[in-house]
């Protein structure tokens, strides 16, 4: 008797469905591969992109960066940015971004589940949405060059990643 209430209690927990939190919204540093000058100097083979490389008011998204699951960082042109005391741009900063996943247009697996260190306005704009050129043109850089297109983009596939949608001007 001890035995089956203690195998229906399980199951009973375990079907009851625990949420798992996500990485997605969470802050991550935008990252690019180290050159042979940077690696030969001791670099790791990712660097952290600083603010002044970015431009003000662009998507960006970086792969490899460790602080997420799946090692994809985003930054959406609505991000906001490093300043300094005096409200000007802090260039040597580390640029910053955001833990994102590949999706599936239309789906809604980009909702941010775990809020804690979220940009407060982030999740309400959270969308599945292209980060990166148009398929089309992913399409014929890898058919084009196969090694360069692996060596820019890696194993990706599609140019959707959960993102925060822009905001209106």
């Amino acid at each position: 008797m001890f035995v089956r209430t203690a195998l229906m209690m399980s199951a009973a927990l375990l079907l009851g469905g625990c949420e798992v939190a996500s990485e997605i919204g969470k802050p991550c540093t935008l990252v690019r591969k180290a050159t042979p000058e940077e690696r030969a100097a001791g670099s790791d083979v990712a660097v952290a992109i600083l603010e002044k490389e970015i431009a003000a008011k662009q998507d960006f998204i970086s792969f490899g960066s460790v602080n997420c699951e799946d090692l994809i960082c985003v930054r959406d042109q609505d991000y906001p940015r490093a300043l300094n005391e005096d409200g000007s741009l802090n260039e040597n900063a580390p640029a910053m971004g955001y833990c994102s996943k590949p999706c599936v247009e239309g789906a809604s697996s980009c909702d941010v589940t775990d809020t804690d260190d979220v940009n407060p306005d982030l999740p309400g704009r959270m969308s599945c949405r292209p980060m990166l050129l148009d398929q089309d043109t992913l399409d014929a850089l890898r058919s084009a060059d196969e090694a360069f297109y692996r060596r820019t983009f890696g194993e990706n596939n599609s140019p959707f990643f959960c993102a925060g949608a822009l905001i209106p001007d």
